[in-house]
């Protein structure tokens, strides 16, 4: 079970509505969470912290390595083997907390952006909402037999930055065709910044999560 901070909702309307947010890469779980004020008062917010403990600080969901040409190469096995555990884990906080997965909704950076596409792609019938900032749709740990009729559900807040040098924006720009294949619903938005969440940005999804959470 992942180490994880809750915010309960302020107010409610009998309806349970959550939020789970997925850090970036050496980063944990209080990094997004300090964000969780600018939501909605009537979600549940939780922010869950990685498995994997850095030898630097901080959590990853999986590592990254330098190959000789100094290109970075994501471990796909342990990602895929954290988005499972992300399954029971979602799984955990809808019974817990008595939570529809049609008001469950994810909130990812950099890594957990990643991660975000994968689990809704793959598990669209647990989640409903996603935000996912400053990551990019890596194909070896999306579906290979799509049943698009099941993405009807989803709809996608994506953000980067103009001048992000970890994740480059062109690899951002592959996101809107991807979902446009799939008839997948989304909001596409570039800020002038780095690998980062803007106050531009930050108020831009705030804005979106109020008309669609």
């Amino acid at each position: 079970m992942f180490k994880y901070l809750v915010k309960q909702p302020k107010q409610s309307n009998g309806l349970n509505k959550a939020l789970l947010m997925l850090h970036g890469f050496g980063s944990n779980e209080a990094d997004l969470f300090s964000l969780a004020s600018y939501f909605p008062d009537d979600l549940w917010i939780f922010s869950a912290r990685a498995p994997l403990a850095l030898d630097f600080g901080g959590y990853a969901w999986y590592p990254i390595y330098i190959d000789a040409q100094n290109q970075k190469i994501s471990d796909g096995q342990q990602a895929f083997e954290s988005i499972l555990k992300l399954l029971e884990f979602i799984d955990f906080l809808q019974d817990k907390y008595q939570i529809s997965p049609d008001n469950f909704n994810l909130l990812g950076f950099s890594q957990g952006a990643i991660l975000s596409y994968a689990l809704a792609l793959n598990y669209p019938d647990k989640v409903k909402n996603i935000m996912a900032l400053s990551g990019y749709i890596n194909e070896d740990i999306m579906p290979v037999n799509e049943d698009i009729t099941k993405y009807k559900r989803i709809n996608f807040f994506v953000s980067h930055g103009l001048y992000d040098d970890v994740i480059p924006v062109d690899l951002a720009r592959k996101i809107p065709p991807y979902l446009d294949e799939r008839k997948i619903r989304y909001t596409y938005k570039e800020y002038p910044m780095g690998h980062e969440v803007s106050i531009e940005c930050l108020n831009d999804m705030v804005i979106w999560a109020k008309e669609n959470l």
